[in-house]
């Protein structure tokens, strides 16, 4: 009864902003097409289709809110103008009352609230569409008392999602059917997109396990503050880390007053991105305003704090290297090497010439060069590769989507602080010097390291191995035959590992020739 109801509600709305009309008219049948102008009699809507759309968006509520935000960052399945307008969606949502989120601590840890926390401040923080913060006082192990931040998820959430989820399915597979870009637009897949992280947002375990894998991996860098998780106070649904204090990074005007030096900020926030991406292959993929901060305090003054770890996005050694050299090439201008890679990748169908690629990635992407921040948007040079992409049949590739939405966070943070920068020239020296280090003998030397221990237990093993052969073969008569094949096998690998130690010699060799040949830009 209730899903018919939500049912009837969303089928309402949707009726008021009028997206049946934007629904049906993609549809190629006669009698939906017939339909659709029996709906439109005595209908004239002024507002714009995105507007209207995000409108509609916010009425339904924070679940089809945050599907309206994941929406925004497929630019390649989406018109630019709805495109543009969803990614003004943002979470407008009340908090709960204080007394559920104090209910929902002592159902998790099984005691009053006094026992869990010195304090408890009842009054919300903040409050989105998954969860609230609350600020408190807890006691650790060691007897030190520690300033934290409880996050603790609104409740009923998961059958409200899960039935939502139900709905958008279904719609999906509606439009799959009978939409005529249908096959092109994959609406199942977005869904399956949203339902994953969704249910990754309503573990709060999960955010926990994020945010220490990033400090680990942030430690060394110096640039950012993550928060530390304070285990023994973490269920899947109440959260508690480290208090953060700092300003948002949207309030240009207060961080400049208090001498933040905001053109080197945005170049850090530049460094941090393409770290997390490509050194780490995990990376922070919620990175708006609200979730980040800038540190006033003077053992860490100037230094970015990331919070709220529910969307991380993560990277395969083929995706970071693929993406490292589109980059790499891109920033060198050469946009044959990325129709190369566009083809070799199996992104594109392989009969793609690769001269009509080329020429319509620089067109693209020419204009764009030597111009400061200010003057460009990533949102555009995205949307316009995306519509080259659907021209060439380019295969959607869904573990980028959120790093798609990332790069255009970062390209609105980087707008706010410098619009001056020059994204290319700052990022390029970054990614030169990861791609020498994936490269060069380095590389190579890590490899070894990390594959010796393999090897040294494998050698001592080799008498034992070789006389459990030979005992094996001799039983059955066949001693001189076993000997004899086992010796020619021996040449044969003596060989080849002559062969394979040449070769290495001579591939180490040539890359730090390469290394000295790029050091002094002769490629």
């Amino acid at each position: 009864m209730k899903r018919f109801f939500r049912g009837f509600t969303i089928l309402w709305v949707v009726w008021r902003y009028g997206l049946h009309d934007m629904v049906l008219s993609s549809f190629n049948h006669p009698w939906l097409k017939g339909i659709t102008r029996v709906l439109r009699i005595g209908r004239k809507w002024t507002e714009p289709r995105g507007q209207r759309l995000r409108e509609a968006l916010e009425q339904l509520g924070p679940i089809f809110v945050k599907f309206g935000q994941v929406l925004s960052t497929r630019r390649d399945l989406l018109p630019p103008d709805i495109a543009e307008e969803l990614s003004l969606l943002q979470d407008r949502v009340p908090s709960f009352d204080p007394r559920i989120a104090v209910q929902t601590i002592e159902r998790a840890f099984r005691k009053p609230l006094a026992e869990v926390f010195v304090s408890f401040d009842e009054k919300p923080i903040a409050s989105a569409s998954i969860a609230q913060v609350h600020f408190a006082t807890i006691r650790t192990r060691a007897g030190e008392l520690r300033d934290v931040a409880v996050k603790v998820l609104r409740p009923g959430m998961l059958p409200v999602i899960d039935s939502d989820l139900a709905l958008m399915r279904t719609m999906a597979e509606l439009v799959e059917k009978f939409s005529a870009d249908g096959k092109r637009l994959k609406p199942r897949q977005v869904v399956a997109e949203f339902d994953t992280y969704l249910h990754d947002e309503l573990d709060l375990m999960r955010e926990a396990s994020n945010a220490a894998q990033l400090r680990r991996n942030m430690e060394g860098l110096d640039l950012v503050l993550i928060p530390e998780v304070f285990w023994d106070f973490c269920h899947q649904e109440v959260m508690v880390m480290e208090r953060m204090n700092g300003v948002p990074i949207n309030q240009v005007d207060t961080l400049r007053a208090a001498g933040v030096d905001i053109p080197k900020l945005a170049r850090d926030g530049v460094t941090i991105f393409f770290t997390q991406v490509f050194r780490d292959g995990f990376f922070h993929a919620d990175m708006h305003p609200g979730n980040i901060q800038v540190s006033l305090e003077p053992e860490s003054f100037g230094r970015y704090i990331s919070l709220d770890f529910g969307i991380v996005g993560t990277l395969t050694e083929f995706d970071k290297e693929y993406l490292a050299q589109n980059f790499t090439a891109f920033f060198r201008r050469d946009y044959k090497r990325v129709a190369e890679l566009h083809i070799e990748s199996g992104w594109v169908p392989p009969d793609t010439r690769v001269d009509e690629l080329e020429a319509a990635i620089r067109a693209v992407c020419e204009p764009y060069f030597d111009r400061p921040l200010k003057e460009i948007s990533l949102g555009m040079v995205l949307m316009r590769l995306f519509q080259t992409s659907r021209r060439f049949q380019v295969e959607i590739q869904p573990q980028l989507v959120l790093l798609q939405k990332t790069l255009l966070n970062i390209e609105g943070l980087g707008r706010q602080l410098d619009p001056d920068l020059d994204l290319w020239s700052t990022a390029k020296p970054f990614l030169e010097k990861w791609m020498l280090d994936q490269m060069g003998p380095q590389r190579l030397w890590r490899e070894l390291k990390s594959q010796a221990p393999r090897y040294a237990k494998l050698l001592p093993d080799m008498p034992r191995l070789v006389h459990q052969y030979l005992a094996r073969n001799g039983s059955n008569g066949h001693s001189d035959e076993a000997l004899k094949e086992l010796l020619a096998q021996q040449k044969l690998t003596n060989k080849l590992l002559q062969i394979i130690i040449c070769g290495g010699i001579g591939f180490v060799l040539g890359l730090v020739v390469l290394q000295v040949l790029i050091r002094i830009r002769l490629f």
